[in-house]
C-alpha cells in the first residue's frame, strides 16, 4: 500500500536528484576550459600512442624517455606551424594596424567598383547594390583595434591552455598504466572484462581514425598548395593550411574553405584589371579546389575512415549527416569517434542482437 510517507520519500529523492544534477551540469559549465584541455589530450594522447609503441618496440626507448620523445614531437610540429604564420603575420601587421584603416577601406572599395564596372559591362545593374557612399557607410574599419586587442587576449589564453594541454598529455603518455589500474577499482567485477575490452578495442580504433584525419588533412593540404602555387597565389602554405583545418568540418568545411579562398585570391590581386586577371585566377583556384574536394571525397576520405573505423563509407556519410542535423558543426565534427565508440560498446554487451552483429561485422 502506498501511503504519504512513501510518496515524500520519493518526491524528496526526485528533488535532490534534480538539485545534484543541476549542481554538477553547473559544475561542469564553470570547468568546461579543463573539460576542452582534456578532451585535447586525450586526443593527442590517442594519436600519440602507435609512435610511443614504435620508439618502444623497435628502437628500445624506455617508456619515461619515449612519452617526453613524443611530447617534444608535438611542440616541434606546433612551432612549425607558429613559424609558417609569422611570415604572414608581418606582412599583414600593417595592413591590420589603426593607421592603415584607410588604406584597407580604399583597397577594399577598389575592390567592389571593379566588381561593379564588370557587371555593368554584361548588363547588370548594379549600382545602388555596389555604390561606393554606401558601402563606405557600412564599413566601420575602427573597430579593427578592438579586434587585435580581443586577438593578443585569444593568444594569451591559448598559450596557457597549450601549456596545460602538453602537460596533461605528457602524463597521460607516460602514467597509462597507472590510469588504467585506477578505473579498475571503480568497474564492478561482473561487467569489468566487457568494458576493458571495449576500452582497449576503442583506444585502437580512435587512434587510426585520427591518424587517417591527419593523413586526409595532410593530403588535402598539399592538393591546395600545389593548386595555388600554380596560380602564384601570395602566402600559398598558410592559405592552403587554413583551408585545409576546415576539412575537419565534414562537407561544410570544404565550401566554407572554398569561399576563403576566393576572397584571398581577390584581395591578393587587388590592383590588377577585375576582368582580365582577378576574376579568371579566382575560378582558376575555386575549380581547382572543388577538383581537390572530388578527389578527397571520393578517394582518400573513404579509403582512410572506413579502413581506420572499419565502417562502410555510407554508414559515415549517413551517421555525419544524422549528426549534423540533430547537432549541427560539432556534431558532424565528432560524429564518427563517437559512432565508433557506441559501435564497440554495443557489440561488447549485445553480442546476440542481429542488428548489431550486422553493423559490427568488420570490428
Amino acid at each position: 500500500m502506498i501511503t504519504s510517507k512513501i510518496i515524500a520519500n520519493g518526491i524528496l529523492r526526485a528533488v535532490t536528484t534534480l538539485i545534484l544534477t543541476t549542481l554538477l551540469l553547473y559544475f561542469l559549465y564553470q570547468i568546461q576550459n579543463v573539460l576542452i584541455y582534456l578532451i585535447v589530450s586525450l586526443i593527442l594522447t590517442l594519436i600519440g600512442l602507435p609512435i610511443l609503441d614504435f620508439f618502444k618496440k623497435r628502437l628500445k626507448f624506455k617508456h619515461v624517455f619515449a612519452s617526453i620523445t613524443v611530447l617534444i614531437i608535438y611542440i616541434l610540429i606546433i612551432f612549425g606551424f607558429v613559424m609558417m604564420f609569422i611570415p604572414l603575420i608581418i606582412s599583414q601587421g600593417q595592413n591590420l594596424s589603426l593607421l592603415n584603416t584607410i588604406e584597407i577601406e580604399k583597397n577594399s572599395l577598389e575592390l567592389f567598383k571593379q566588381l561593379n564596372q564588370f557587371l555593368e559591362q554584361h548588363h547588370i545593374d548594379t549600382a545602388t547594390i555596389f555604390d561606393a557612399k554606401n558601402y563606405k557607410s557600412i564599413l566601420n574599419l575602427n573597430i579593427i583595434p578592438n579586434f587585435l586587442n580581443s586577438v593578443v587576449g585569444t593568444i594569451s589564453n591559448f598559450g596557457m591552455g597549450l601549456g596545460s594541454v602538453l602537460f596533461i598529455t605528457f602524463f597521460f603518455l607516460k602514467d597509462r598504466s597507472i590510469f588504467v589500474k585506477g578505473a579498475k577499482l571503480l568497474i564492478p567485477d561482473s561487467h569489468e572484462e566487457k568494458i576493458l575490452n571495449s576500452v582497449e578495442k576503442i583506444n585502437t580504433l580512435l587512434s587510426r581514425y585520427f591518424i587517417g584525419l591527419l593523413i586526409q588533412l595532410f593530403i588535402v593540404f598539399i592538393l591546395y598548395t600545389i593548386v595555388l602555387f600554380i596560380f602564384g597565389i601570395p602566402d600559398a602554405f598558410v592559405i592552403a593550411f587554413l583551408c585545409a583545418i576546415l576539412n575537419i568540418i565534414p562537407y561544410i568545411g570544404p565550401l566554407i574553405a572554398s569561399i576563403l579562398a576566393a576572397v584571398l585570391t581577390m584581395l591578393s590581386n587587388l590592383g590588377s584589371d577585375f576582368q582580365s586577371e582577378i576574376l579568371p585566377t579566382t575560378i582558376y583556384v575555386l575549380i581547382g579546389f572543388w577538383i581537390v574536394q572530388v578527389i578527397d571525397n571520393n578517394f582518400s576520405q573513404p579509403i582512410i575512415f572506413s579502413k581506420s573505423v572499419s565502417s562502410h563509407p555510407l554508414e559515415i556519410f549517413l551517421v555525419i549527416l544524422i549528426a549534423g542535423f540533430l547537432f549541427g558543426i560539432m556534431g558532424m565534427i565528432i560524429a564518427v569517434p563517437l559512432y565508433t565508440i557506441i559501435k564497440v560498446i554495443s557489440k561488447e554487451f549485445f553480442p546476440d542482437n542481429k542488428f548489431i552483429q550486422q553493423i559490427t561485422k568488420n570490428l
